[in-house]
């Protein structure tokens, strides 16, 4: 019984047999998008406001990416953010991640980092205690990509 290592399969050991596998990267389709969104909404149209999406319009480097969300609420029992989420139109996956908070935070901030894959629109939704949805986008233009392999 013949095994087969990894060294021995790239030195072309099997049996002259090289198999090249040209991979592009995939990206999250506008329907893919559209869902993530829908699935994060419950199918409610999110409004433009109250919601403050921070990140630079010009990104250097792909693979770390300073982002902050701001939303607008007072962060009482009655009225405060539930959750805030980031969605991308170019990464692999639309959904980069999903926040929950509550009135106990004292304020909706989010401070964090991400990776993009190419130049596209970010998008963020912040959903409120009253089922009300609000968002805001921003382009980036990316110079070194990231979300590749």
């Amino acid at each position: 019984m013949s095994v087969i290592t990894r060294r021995t399969a790239l030195a072309g050991g099997l049996g002259g047999l090289s198999l090249l596998v040209l991979r592009s990267p995939a990206f999250a389709t506008p329907t893919e998008l559209a869902g993530a969104i829908a699935e994060f909404t419950g199918g409610v149209t999110p409004q433009r406001g109250r919601l403050k999406l921070d990140l630079p319009p010009l990104v250097e480097n792909g693979n770390s990416v300073s982002v902050t969300l701001r939303a607008e609420s007072p962060m009482t029992q009655a009225e405060h953010v539930r959750a805030m989420a980031i969605f991308t139109e170019q990464n692999p996956q639309p959904n980069v991640a999903t926040f929950r908070i509550g009135p106990r935070a004292g304020r909706a901030v989010i401070n964090t980092r991400m990776r993009l894959a190419t130049s596209q629109k970010v998008i963020a939704i912040a959903g409120y205690s009253d089922g009300s949805f609000w968002s805001d986008q921003v382009e980036v233009i990316v110079t070194l990509a990231a979300c590749v392999e």
